[in-house]
């Protein structure tokens, strides 16, 4: 025997696996997104300010609608502008919120990460702020272009705009493919171009009415909102220029927190530049009579090379809430919380990744917004009402994070609650306007998103509660003798399980069933696998104890959470590593094979949990159940979510274990 012990644990604590391909450890070491850089700052132009940063196409053409325009109007409007960017932007989300980084990733699922060990219900907040802003997405994209791609309407009044949306729409969506960084490169220039137009734009009519800056005064913001007619029910508008802003934190994976700050200086610079620029020329006019303040601030000359930029701008802005939704994604299949989906890396850089479901999926709802809203000016109608939701989420988790994590003062921690509370509880129900307009497309779209995450976690929950644990030590002998049994046909020479259970002392009953009852199943050696998910995002980690020497193995794998769960791969690369150790000997056992020096055969076991026929859950979670198998019909199969080599992979299904039926009496007939 190659491998012999005295002691029959042999134990090899928080090994780090040798890297185990060319591409992983370009992915693992990448640039440094956590350091400031001129690339980085490009990047995080390209990938994260596209939303917010093509609101001026929008935002003071939805506060003044048809209204006439006044000094009350126009001052008003854009000093509810300024202070929303200033308190809700760069101190909530800026300053406050990007503190609140899990291992260098954001989003609101990495704050409730942080959190949940103190509350457990903050679950919902988590599965409601996430849901809004995936149905979101939705919408970001077609109101950005739209609005980009109707400047064509001036110089071509006839045009057809919508087909030209969809083109650029599913060119967005088909280019995801190719991943963030490569996007972030092609497009930071042009967004860094985007912006620098915006400011000399705003510059070049602001000389013609400096009053304009008296909108700094938040006395204008507060007469606008308490004393002009209907003032409240325009923070609705006012809150367009800010709906971005969730995204700025979702992406922080993608660019680093200093990158995204230092880059804000000057996005903010331009783009209130720009809505001062178009507040100077509203002043000057009766009504805007159709038009929009953006292009109207433009020269002649310069119109159609204006709507070209804005029209890549636009494109570009889409990528803040796609790239997003993957970031939510991963974190929520991490938590739990939603199906295992196929993921991608298609770059070597950190924090880049592709969804292809997810993507295909808000491609298919923006196609719909598209058709079914027709202009940006219906679409203004109903942007926003679902985004407000995940800012209220988000302010409930960062309060909790900021007293019991950072240990913030009580005083502190209340005062910036309340204060957001107040102001985002005022967007709320100003946005409420938005519902009959089309509001409710992207509140029912959350709703049903709301509702698989809940069947997803709730299934998980009602699974951990039926599934039997038994010691495995009272069966060590068993394996042993099941193993010399020549009785028995060979099913494997190395036998792969993977097991739920964290604790190696214990093993699933259904792992037990499968190997001596269903059909005894004899192999040499058995190893069975678990996988913890790790807050850091890239270990990648492993650790061994033998539970019976050369024939019970139980291998605990420690990977972050952006780790792709190769388990074929690692597996692989940790019986290599034994192997060169002398710790196990891997050649085959079968007689005829072995003197050749030949790599004995191994097969993984995966067991397909089943919701049996004569269950007796009650009414609630039966139905939750059914949703879940409904739900797990369209998702990766265990093999697949693994990485497993399906060529070896024996598929089981074993039903869960449940409360037995009520007895029955039967009567024996003579």
């Amino acid at each position: 025997m190659a491998y012999k012990q005295n002691n029959i644990s042999f134990f090899y604590a928080g090994r780090t696996i040798l890297l185990c391909c060319h591409k992983m450890k370009k992915m693992k070491k990448g640039y440094d997104i956590h350091k400031l850089s001129f690339a980085g700052l490009l990047v995080t132009l390209g990938i994260i300010f596209g939303d917010i940063g093509t609101s001026p196409l929008y935002v003071m053409r939805a506060i003044i609608g048809t209204d006439k325009i006044s000094e009350e109007l126009v001052l008003g409007g854009l000093s509810c502008v300024f202070w929303t960017l200033t308190l809700q932007t760069t101190l909530k989300y800026v300053v406050l919120t990007l503190r609140a980084d899990n291992n260098g990733e954001g989003g609101i699922f990495s704050l409730y990460a942080l959190v949940r060990r103190h509350r457990k219900y903050f679950i919902w907040f988590a599965i409601i702020g996430g849901s809004a802003l995936l149905a979101d997405g939705i919408i970001t994209p077609p109101i950005s272009v739209t609005s980009a791609v109707e400047g064509l309407n001036i110089i071509a009044p006839h045009l057809p705009v919508v087909p030209i949306v969809l083109f650029v729409i599913i060119s967005l969506f088909v280019f995801q493919r190719f991943g963030t960084n490569f996007m972030g490169k092609a497009f930071g220039p042009i967004m860094f171009f985007w912006f620098l137009m915006l400011g000399i734009l705003g510059v070049t009519k602001l000389t013609h009415s400096f009053e304009v800056f008296y909108a700094l005064n938040p006395y204008y913001a507060l007469n606008l909102i308490i004393n002009y007619p209907s003032g409240f029910w325009l923070l609705g508008a006012v809150f367009l220029c800010t709906t971005g802003a969730e995204a700025l934190y979702s992406d922080l994976g993608h660019c680093g927190k200093k990158n995204i700050r230092v880059s804000w200086i000057f996005v903010k610079i331009c783009i209130l530049l720009n809505y001062f620029g178009q507040g100077a020329w509203i002043l000057q006019q009766e009504s805007l009579q159709g038009k929009n303040p953006f292009y109207a601030i433009m020269p002649d000359w310069f119109i159609l090379p204006g709507v070209i930029i804005a029209t890549l701008a636009a494109i570009i802005a889409s990528q803040a809430l796609i790239t997003g939704s993957f970031t939510l994604v991963s974190e929520a299949m991490r938590m739990d919380l939603w199906p295992k989906v196929r993921m991608l890396f298609p770059t070597y850089f950190r924090g880049q990744m592709y969804v292809p479901s997810v993507n295909w999926l808000l491609l298919a709802g923006c196609i719909f917004v598209v058709l079914h809203f027709g202009s940006s000016e219906n679409m203004e109608a109903a942007y926003g009402l679902a985004i407000s939701l995940t800012m209220l989420a988000t302010t409930f988790l960062l309060s909790f994070y900021l007293r019991f994590v950072k240990r913030w003062s009580f005083l502190a921690t209340a005062g910036i609650f309340f204060i957001y509370m107040a102001i985002e509880i005022s967007f709320l129900i100003s946005n409420l306007m938005k519902f009959m307009h089309g509001g409710y497309l992207t509140i029912i779209v959350g709703m049903l998103l709301v509702a698989i995450m809940f069947v997803w976690h709730k299934a998980r929950g009602i699974k951990n509660r039926l599934t039997e644990y038994t010691l495995l030590k009272p069966y060590l002998n068993v394996f042993n003798m099941l193993s010399i049994d020549q009785s028995v046909p060979k099913f494997a020479t190395h036998l792969v399980y993977l097991t739920n259970c964290s604790s190696s002392a214990q093993i699933e009953k259904k792992v037990i069933y499968s190997i001596f009852n269903k059909q005894p199943k004899r192999a040499d050696v058995y190893w069975f696998l678990h996988v913890h998910v790790t807050d850091e995002p890239y270990s990648l980690a492993y650790k061994v104890e033998t539970l019976l020497t050369d024939n019970i193995i139980r291998v605990d794998f420690f990977l972050g959470f952006r780790i792709e769960p190769r388990l074929n791969l690692f597996f692989r690369k940790v019986v290599e590593d034994m192997v060169k150790n002398h710790e196990i000997n891997f050649a085959s056992r079968y007689q005829s094979l072995s003197q050749h020096s030949l790599v004995g055969d191994f097969r993984f076991v995966v067991l397909e949990k089943h919701l049996s026929y004569e269950s007796n859950l009650p009414a609630f979670e039966q139905l939750v159940m059914d949703a879940y198998f409904l739900v797990k019909k369209i998702s990766l199969s265990e093999q697949s979510a693994y990485g497993l080599d399906t060529s070896a992979v024996h598929i089981e299904k074993v039903p869960l274990v449940i409360s037995p039926v009520e007895e029955v009496e039967l009567i024996r007939l003579p």
